[in-house]
């Protein structure tokens, strides 16, 4: 088993919570080139053996994090239509990226997962909990008769939040609740419009 992966109770798990806290906190600060476990030991007011015996690495810590953050994001929204639950899948997400904490956080998890596979590995990780938290909504599309049957619920998810990232890191654009109901009315249409469909259920030219 991994450092890290044990999910303890207790004063263990009060630890851990403080730890990964601290570790979240320089990450924000200072990136992750700074990420030093006997920092995160002092600012969550443990031993370093602990965080060196528990975790081992900066890179299993930073996985622990990522896990536990997948674990405590809030649940999907159903509103009964597939543009209002992408919406607020959308707007969760552009919540989550412009918070004065998590958003350098993430920033700085992308940059180094860059040069570190663990780091990258953890991070699809998140990102696919996230996916499969909110896959649902899509799939619930379908059998509504909203979206095509035979599309890839999992790709309109991925859909929504593949612009507000692209803006959050790349582009330098305002990320305003505008953008969020701009991606997901987007992920919506071309939904609808079977762009999500499989090759072996999208209608050839001929049928239609």
């Amino acid at each position: 088993m991994e450092p890290g992966t044990v999910r303890p109770g207790g004063r263990t798990a009060r630890v851990r919570a403080a730890v990964l806290e601290a570790a979240g906190d320089v990450l924000a600060e200072q990136g992750f080139a700074h990420l030093d476990l006997a920092e995160v030991a002092r600012r969550a007011e443990v031993g370093k053996t602990t965080l060196y015996r528990r975790w081992g690495t900066v890179t299993a810590l930073v996985t622990d994090l990522l896990e536990d953050m997948a674990e405590q994001s809030v649940p999907r929204t159903e509103t009964g239509a597939l543009l209002g639950d992408l919406t607020a899948n959308a707007r969760l997400v552009r919540r989550t990226l412009t918070d004065a904490r998590q958003g350098p956080l993430f920033k700085a998890v992308i940059a180094a997962a860059t040069c570190d596979e663990r780091t990258a590995a953890a991070l699809r990780r998140f990102y696919e909990v996230r996916i499969e938290e909110w896959e649902p909504c899509a799939r619930q599309a379908v059998e509504r008769g909203e979206i095509p049957a035979g599309t890839d619920t999992r790709e309109v998810i991925r859909a929504v939040s593949a612009p507000l990232y692209y803006r959050f890191l790349l582009d330098g654009g305002l990320l305003d609740d505008e953008a969020a109901v701009r991606a997901a009315g987007a992920a919506c249409a071309a939904a609808k419009a079977g762009a999500f469909t499989t090759d072996t259920a999208r209608p050839r030219s001929s049928d239609r």
